[in-house]
């Protein structure tokens, strides 16, 4: 799952919200460096991306990335997830929600700006400028969003291909997201409510 599912599963809890997003940026033991709440966030975050790897449904779209991208073909899926997500009218009703919940979340995350990691606060200025979690609705911002992950990855000489590969199969995509969605937010919302008790 990418930045719109991670905030989205976070269940407008600020501390959660902040551990998942920058979960990815935080290695090894300085996760110990946060306070607990923002701690269990982190947690969250990598206990959705175990359970997403797992599922059947993740497995099937990632036989439409391998071909081209190998080891990458997961985070591909992950990108194209958020985008189904942004346009579930079933968990946002319409654009308008979409866009008030992406401006919650950016007011929320710059509340904790102090505790980012660098790279994430590096980062975070072009997400809210930009609106990252809206446009993931668009598909020129899933372009843009395989393009990002082009920069970061070392091994990934082109994303034309990844474009082409999600319009094409777009519908399998978007069965495979009907299919795990619903499976993955119930799981969150139980690792949520056991972690927030502890």
């Amino acid at each position: 799952m990418n930045y719109l599912a991670h905030a989205y599963l976070s269940f407008d809890e600020p501390d959660i919200l902040l551990g998942n997003m920058i979960s990815d940026f935080i290695k090894g033991k300085s996760q110990f460096n946060y306070p607990g709440p923002v701690q269990r966030g982190i947690k969250l975050h990598r206990l959705i991306d175990a359970f997403t790897d797992i599922h059947p449904a993740t497995q099937e779209i990632k036989l439409f990335f391998r071909p081209a991208y190998r080891l990458y073909a997961g985070a591909f899926a992950d990108i194209v997830y958020d985008h189904f997500l942004a346009n579930d009218r079933g968990e946002f009703g319409n654009p308008g929600n979409l866009s008030d919940f992406a401006a919650r979340t950016y007011r929320l995350l710059e509340i904790k700006s102090p505790q980012f990691p660098p790279a994430f606060q590096r980062m975070f200025p072009f997400m809210k400028q930009q609106d990252w979690l809206s446009n993931y609705r668009l598909k020129e911002g899933i372009r843009n969003s395989f393009t990002g992950l082009q920069r970061r990855a070392m091994y990934i000489p082109e994303t034309n291909t990844a474009f082409e590969i999600f319009n094409n199969q777009y519908a399998a995509i978007q069965d495979c997201y009907n299919l795990f969605f619903p499976d993955v937010k119930k799981f969150a919302r139980e690792q949520f409510d056991t972690l927030v008790k502890n």
